[in-house]
C-alpha cells in the first residue's frame, strides 16, 4: 500500500506541471479562408485567444474591451490578439454584421464545427486562453469580469 502511495505522488510530481498545448484543428478566416490553429503562433509572440459568439453580450464587452486597449498592449508588449467565433450554422450570418458594428483590430476567426472549441473543452463564453510563444497554454479565463483585459496584460508581460 505504501508503496503505491508513493507511485501516485511520484506520477502527480512528474506530470502535474506539464501545461497543455494548444490543439492543431482547422478553423476559418472570416473571409472563409481555412486555416490551422498552429498557424496562429509564430513562435515569437505570446497569443491571446477570445472564444466568443454573435449572441454572447459579455463576450463582446470583452472582445471591446480588448480592443479599447490594443493601443496600449503594442507599446507594452509584443502579444497578437485573436477572436473565434463559435456560432453555428444559424447564427453564423451575424458575424460579418456584428464585425461591422465593432471596430476590432484583431484578427477573427470562425469554429465553424467547433472542433477547436472541443479539443479545449470549453463550455461557457466568453473563454479566453493566454498561449505562450512555445503553444503552451498558460491561463484561462471563463467568463467576463471587467477589469480582466489588464490581468491578461500583466500576464503577457511575464511570458
Amino acid at each position: 500500500m505504501r508503496l503505491l502511495f508513493y507511485f501516485l505522488l511520484l506520477f502527480q510530481f512528474l506530470h502535474g506541471g506539464a501545461q497543455e498545448q494548444l490543439p492543431s484543428v482547422t478553423i476559418k478566416s472570416i473571409n472563409g479562408k481555412e486555416t490551422t490553429t498552429q498557424s496562429l503562433l509564430d513562435g515569437n509572440t505570446p497569443v491571446v485567444i477570445s472564444f466568443w459568439a454573435t449572441w454572447c453580450k459579455p463576450c463582446l464587452q470583452e472582445l471591446d474591451a480588448f480592443n479599447d486597449l490594443t493601443e496600449i498592449w503594442k507599446k507594452e508588449v509584443k502579444a497578437r490578439i485573436i477572436a473565434v467565433s463559435i456560432d453555428d450554422s444559424r447564427t453564423a450570418a451575424g458575424i460579418k454584421k456584428t464585425l461591422g458594428l465593432h471596430d476590432w483590430s484583431f484578427d477573427v476567426y470562425w469554429d465553424e464545427n467547433q472542433e477547436f472549441k472541443r479539443a479545449l473543452n470549453i463550455n461557457l463564453i466568453p473563454h479566453t486562453i493566454v498561449v505562450d510563444k512555445k503553444g503552451a497554454i498558460v491561463k484561462r479565463y471563463t467568463a467576463y469580469i471587467p477589469g480582466n483585459e489588464l490581468k491578461v496584460l500583466e500576464l503577457l508581460k511575464t511570458l
